[in-house]
């Protein structure tokens, strides 16, 4: 990030991991980002670096492969990448999956795959959404049927982040067609030459182009019934909602980051552009809003810390989740937009890294769970 703000919830150690990710993104990814949006994915390559530096599953304990570190660490890694622009590397997706397999996995599972998954060995992806089940993940149709020691799965999701290099899905059907979310179950499906699994092409983006998403296609693909998370039939949808404040706290963490940034960097063009013959930034309807946007970005920093000193109490629920996802990708969208409206036709180009953010920020109002279905949730709860 470029912001010279310090979070209270930082320490040294926190500031010592920010330093090692920050040189992980300039030597290792920002050189390849141009190459990787081309072709649509990051190498697996750069898995195996960052996990040889221990970017990877830092909040899971050090007797499965982690870092043993808490969700601090994790919030630098999601601020750092979208602080800077870069965010196709899958490693929020990838550390969803580890913390599924930590929160609610048997302790064989958790052996069996965490080590790798920390390593950059195992890539993660979670298999939600379908053609017709998007938000609404209960009318999922994908099934799962107990075949002796195995499930026989049949079906396809859509939209899945990190879809391409998965090696490791976990994947959400239904054990039970006839119950909505008391059928539902989490199947952990190692990919590798798995006959009856299959990838599509990757889905063409208008953001996040070096972000893999693909769809994915299971066709009587048998997969050991030891693989059911957690070991017990019908838990799916609990498992996916206990987790839903980590994954959500962080997608907000990202939308303050990039929105920071945005910001700043438009402040910089505002000082050096000149209109009418004065700078940009001394002409009063361009610094009033520039001193809006800075003061959005801060409230959003400031919201997301408090949601972030929660979490690391426990006392973070869905419905503080939801409000920090819901507002703070809205207001990235906002906050972003108007900042490209400083860098006139220059922001509409791709020479201008503005352009970027203000594509890549789009979906974030979409993915993670609706704003709509957000503000569904929050209602629920007055």
């Amino acid at each position: 990030m470029t912001t010279n703000y310090q979070s209270k919830w930082s320490d040294p150690d926190v500031e010592m991991f920010r330093d090692s990710v920050k040189k992980f993104v300039e030597i290792e990814f920002a050189p390849y980002d141009k190459q990787w949006k081309q072709q649509q994915h990051v190498d697996k390559s750069v898995w195996l670096k960052a996990g040889e530096m221990g970017l990877l599953c830092t909040d899971i304990p050090e007797q499965y492969g982690g870092m043993g570190a808490d969700f601090r660490f994790e919030v630098v890694m999601a601020e750092e990448f979208w602080g800077r622009g870069y965010n196709a590397f899958g490693s929020m997706v990838h550390t969803l999956v580890a913390n599924y397999l930590l929160n609610h996995g048997t302790e064989d599972q958790k052996q069996h795959f965490l080590p790798s998954m920390a390593s950059g060995e195992l890539i993660g992806a979670i298999a939600m959404s379908e053609p017709d089940a998007g938000s609404d993940l209960q009318s999922i149709r994908t099934t799962a049927v107990r075949d002796g020691d195995d499930y026989i799965i049949n079906g396809s999701k859509t939209w899945i982040s990190n879809g391409y290099n998965a090696g490791l899905v976990a994947l959400v059907c239904k054990t039970d067609p006839k119950e909505r979310a008391h059928g539902m179950s989490i199947i952990l499906v190692e990919t590798k030459d798995l006959p009856g699994f299959s990838t599509g092409k990757i889905i063409e983006k208008i953001g996040q182009k070096g972000q893999d998403t693909c769809e994915l296609f299971f066709d009587d693909m048998r997969v050991p019934a030891a693989n059911l998370l957690g070991g017990t039939e019908g838990r799916g949808f609990i498992q996916l909602m206990s987790d839903l404040p980590y994954e959500r706290i962080l997608l907000a963490a990202s939308g303050a980051a990039a929105m920071e940034t945005a910001v700043d960097m438009t402040i910089t063009y505002a000082k050096d552009r000149k209109v009418f013959g004065q700078r940009l930034i001394d002409m009063q309807t361009s610094k009033h809003k520039l001193a809006e946007l800075k003061t959005t970005a801060h409230i959003a920093r400031v919201f997301v810390d408090d949601c972030i000193d929660k979490q690391l109490k426990g006392e973070a629920d869905t419905t503080l989740a939801s409000m920090a996802k819901y507002w703070v990708t809205d207001k990235q969208c906002e906050v972003i937009d108007s900042c490209l409206q400083f860098f006139g036709g220059n922001g509409y180009t791709q020479e201008y890294p503005i352009s970027q953010f203000y594509l890549d920020a789009r979906v974030q109002r979409i993915y993670g769970g609706s704003n709509e279905i957000m503000k569904e949730v929050i209602a629920r709860s007055l």
